[in-house]
């Protein structure tokens, strides 16, 4: 089986290259076209910035030859938000699988609650595949300042400040708000089914 990891220079690809590692799949990291399109399985990975990362992928088409794929694709962070229709961050369009907004958290007045997300939080309202051995209420590692809205492709909520998709399905396409790769065993689990599909 051939795993490609999307190259755009918004990556954490070396810490999602050793998750893999350690469940014995092998992945190559890449921004070229056909490498994506024959690959069995596409992880999308991202730490960044929303126009900056979108800009990378536009000028190599790859916005397109993303949407385009027909097998397993996994979205993380901000791979997942870029999949969506649009992003406050710096008034940015986004590739459209999901047509969904992503929106920067506002902590309400006298709200303790830092922005930046950054650590532990639990997910409910599991139901996708690759949840087949994430238990409810599971904790998951996250580091965020913009959220995906909830909607009909929502397949398990967060909250902080309010609730937000913390995945997200539509067809081949799966995405995660949190970084399965830093999730300890839960976040195993979710990449192990995810190869599976």
């Amino acid at each position: 089986m051939k795993t490609a990891i999307l190259k755009y220079n918004a990556g954490n690809t070396q810490s999602v290259l050793f998750a893999l590692e350690r469940l014995g799949a092998e992945a190559v990291v890449t921004d070229d076209p056909e490498e994506l399109r024959s690959a069995d399985k596409v992880i999308f990975p991202g730490v960044g910035e929303a126009s900056t990362a979108m800009k990378y992928l536009r000028d190599r088409k790859l916005d397109q030859v993303l949407k385009d794929l027909q097998q397993p694709v996994l979205g993380i962070c901000l791979g997942m938000q870029l999949l969506c229709r649009h992003s406050e961050e710096n008034d940015t369009p986004c590739i459209g699988v999901f047509d969904l907004e992503v929106k920067k958290f506002e902590s309400p007045a006298g709200n303790l609650l830092k922005i930046p997300q950054i650590g532990w939080n639990n997910i409910t309202g599991l139901h996708s595949v690759v949840f087949e051995h994430v238990p409810q209420n599971a904790y998951m590692y996250f580091v965020h300042s913009y959220f995906v809205e909830l909607g009909p492709e929502t397949t398990a909520i967060a909250n902080y400040v309010i609730n937000y998709s913390a995945a997200l399905q539509k067809d081949n396409f799966y995405a995660v708000q949190f970084h399965p790769e830093k999730s300890a065993d839960a976040g195993q689990s979710l990449i192990e089914s995810f190869l599976k599909l």
